[in-house]
C-alpha cells in the first residue's frame, strides 16, 4: 500500500519570520496523534537552509520548488538541484503550472529538472495538469497521458518520483473538480504511467493539487487513488496544514 504525503507548496511567500509556523506545526505533531502520512514543506529558496536546520529531529522534510537541469554553470539566479541538496531539501518540485504557464516550461524542460533532482539524490515532484479549455473539449485524459510521456524520465521509479495532478483552473480559485473527475484523471496518470515503468506504477503515489484547503481535505483524500495532496496556500499557516495532514486516511488504495 502507498503511503500518503501532503506537500505544501509555499511559493513566493515567507520570511525569516515564518520559521515559527514550522516550529509550531512540529511541535503540533509531535504532541497529536502521529501522522498517517508523511509531511513535506517546500518554503523559497531563501528559506531552505534554516527550514532544514528547524525541521532537524521532526516529522516534517523540506524540498525546493523549482531547480536548473545543470549541476553549476553561469546562470545568475537559478538555483541546481545539488544545491537544493546542500541547502537540506529532500525533494524539489518540477513541473508546477505556474513554472509552465509563466516561464514556459515545456515537457522536455521539466523532464531534464527531473532528471537533475535524480542526479542530486532528490525526489522529484512532477506536476501535470489541464486548462479549463483542455478541460471544457474533453481532453483531459489525453493531456494527462501527453504530459507525463514527456516528463517522466524513462529511470523514474516510485522510490524518486511522486506525480501531483493539479488542473491549472482549479489552483488558487476555490475550484476543485468533482470526486469522479479526480478519480478518472488520477486512473489516467496511473495507465500511463504503467505504460512506460510497467508494474513499478502500481507503487508511485499520485497527489492531488488544486484549491486544497481544510473544508475539502478529508472528501478529496478519501478518494480512490489519490496519495495525498499538493497543497498551496492552505500551507502558509499551521493550523490550517495541520488540518489537512489530520484528514489523511491511514492507508491509500491500491
Amino acid at each position: 500500500m502507498r503511503r500518503r504525503i501532503v506537500i505544501g507548496n509555499w511559493k513566493m511567500h515567507g520570511l525569516k519570520g515564518s520559521l515559527g509556523e514550522l516550529e509550531a506545526l512540529n511541535r503540533e505533531l509531535a504532541v497529536g496523534v502521529p501522522p498517517s502520512c508523511d509531511v513535506m514543506v517546500c518554503p523559497p529558496a531563501t528559506l531552505i537552509s534554516a527550514f532544514a536546520d528547524r525541521a532537524t529531529g521532526g516529522q516534517v522534510q523540506i524540498g525546493g520548488q523549482d531547480c536548473h537541469t545543470e549541476p553549476d554553470g553561469a546562470f545568475t539566479g537559478d538555483i541546481s538541484a545539488e544545491m537544493l541538496a546542500d541547502a537540506g531539501a529532500s525533494a524539489v518540485i518540477v513541473g508546477h503550472s505556474e513554472r509552465r504557464t509563466l516561464h514556459g516550461d515545456s515537457d522536455a524542460t521539466v523532464r531534464a529538472k527531473a532528471l537533475a533532482a535524480y542526479r542530486a539524490g532528490l525526489t522529484a515532484i512532477i506536476c501535470v495538469g489541464e486548462s479549463e479549455a483542455e478541460r471544457d473539449e474533453n481532453l483531459t485524459g489525453r493531456v494527462l497521458k501527453s504530459q507525463i510521456r514527456g516528463s517522466v524520465p524513462e529511470t523514474a521509479t516510485a522510490a524518486n518520483t511522486i506525480v501531483a495532478y493539479e488542473p491549472v483552473w482549479a489552483i488558487g480559485t476555490g475550484r476543485t473538480p468533482q470526486r469522479a473527475e479526480i478519480s478518472e484523471a488520477h486512473d489516467a496518470i496511473r495507465v500511463r504511467l504503467a505504460q512506460q515503468m510497467g508494474a513499478e506504477a502500481a507503487e508511485v503515489r499520485i497527489l492531488y493539487g488544486g484549491s486544497v484547503n481544510p473544508d475539502n481535505a478529508v472528501q478529496i483524500l478519501s478518494i480512490d487513488g489519490v496519495d495525498g495532496a499538493l497543497v498551496g496556500g492552505a500551507s502558509l499557516h499551521w493550523r490550517d496544514f495541520f488540518a489537512i495532514v489530520s484528514a489523511c486516511p491511514t492507508l491509500s488504495a491500491a
